[in-house]
């Protein structure tokens, strides 16, 4: 399988296999959130996809590869938080593919229950997602599973599928703002900026909680770090893979640091003047980007972009941040 990021060619080609189930997600400039960060904003709608959140994207085009290029496959497994595992669940039971979701113990309930429904067979193990991806490799190895990574050329591929709809679709932004997990999303935006030419900065944000990605992006070098956030669970990377690091080196601007505090308060703003839902790891950029408006402010007529990666926040946990407005 060939290496690097994808071609426009690609991306193109993944995007008609996406629009097979679901349609192209909206890109919105909120006029109250555009006041709010002092800019022109516009944000991509992936909380909008058929499982709340960009990953379905990925699922989708890493399956129909797997079904084509490898029919001996019975079963699959993979590591999640939730929203990598939806779209696994999703994209495998469409191929009959049988999946086996690893979650660390406390995931969230809601995710879990909708990867059961999916068809996922879940499974609880580890503290937070590095110790359950590592349990998910051993069951490959034990039982000669077809391991999904986090991270991979395809899942790329099928995630650059929104960024070239956001970009496509959106005036050209000055910066365009991106929450880091494992790296895809932010990889798709890389790959689609480039193709098209674009001089479009991209910022990547990260949890303070989670700093592996902003370490390791200022050491040059992978650089493993613990995860202690309470809200952003779908970015709490405790060790980034060698491959994603290097697009981040090579095609990211810069990495923001973003509290739980201001991943809270972004999620109310975009109630507030939006009135979609956001998941923590979902409101990451924002949370980057209304830090970064206040810190470097880029003057009259400035164009920002970020992407609302998901919507997938418990019932609960969704109510505890509304309520800490007042």
């Amino acid at each position: 399988m060939e290496k690097g990021l994808p071609t426009l060619e690609e991306i193109r080609r993944a995007a008609a296999l996406v629009y097979q189930t679901m349609p192209a997600t909206p890109q919105y400039t909120w006029p109250l959130l555009s006041e709010r960060a002092n800019a022109e904003v516009w944000v991509k709608h992936e909380n909008h996809s058929p499982v709340g959140a960009f990953k379905i994207r990925g699922g989708l085009v890493y399956m129909d590869w797997l079904r084509r290029e490898r029919p001996d496959v019975t079963t699959v497994v993979t590591a999640t938080r939730g929203n990598h595992g939806q779209s696994i669940a999703l994209a495998a039971t469409r191929s009959a593919i049988r999946s086996v979701i690893v979650v660390p113990r406390g995931n969230s309930v809601e995710k879990n229950r909708a990867m059961q429904e999916l068809g996922a067979e879940l499974i609880e193990e580890g503290d937070d997602f590095q110790a359950a991806l590592e349990h998910a490799v051993r069951l490959e190895r034990e039982n000669g599973w077809h391991w999904v990574p986090s991270y991979h050329r395809l899942l790329v591929t099928g995630v650059a599928t929104a960024s070239l709809e956001f970009l496509s679709a959106a005036p050209e932004l000055d910066t365009v703002y991106v929450p880091i997990g494992m790296g895809s999303g932010i990889s798709g935006m890389v790959a689609v900026r480039d193709a098209l030419g674009l001089r479009t900065r991209v910022v990547g944000v990260v949890s303070s909680h989670a700093p592996a990605f902003a370490l390791s992006y200022g050491a040059g070098r992978v650089v493993e770090h613990a995860v202690a956030t309470r809200i952003a669970d779908g970015v709490a990377c405790r060790k980034p893979t060698e491959e994603a690091l290097q697009v981040v080196l090579s095609g990211v601007d810069r990495v923001l640091q973003v509290s739980d505090d201001e991943v809270e308060a972004a999620m109310r703003a975009y109630f507030a003047d939006t009135h979609n839902v956001a998941e923590g790891a979902g409101a990451v950029g924002l949370a980057g980007l209304l830090q970064d408006r206040k810190a470097r402010p880029l003057g009259v007529g400035a164009r920002v972009g970020t992407v609302l990666g998901g919507g997938n926040v418990d019932t609960d946990a969704f109510a505890r941040v509304l309520a800490a407005s007042a």
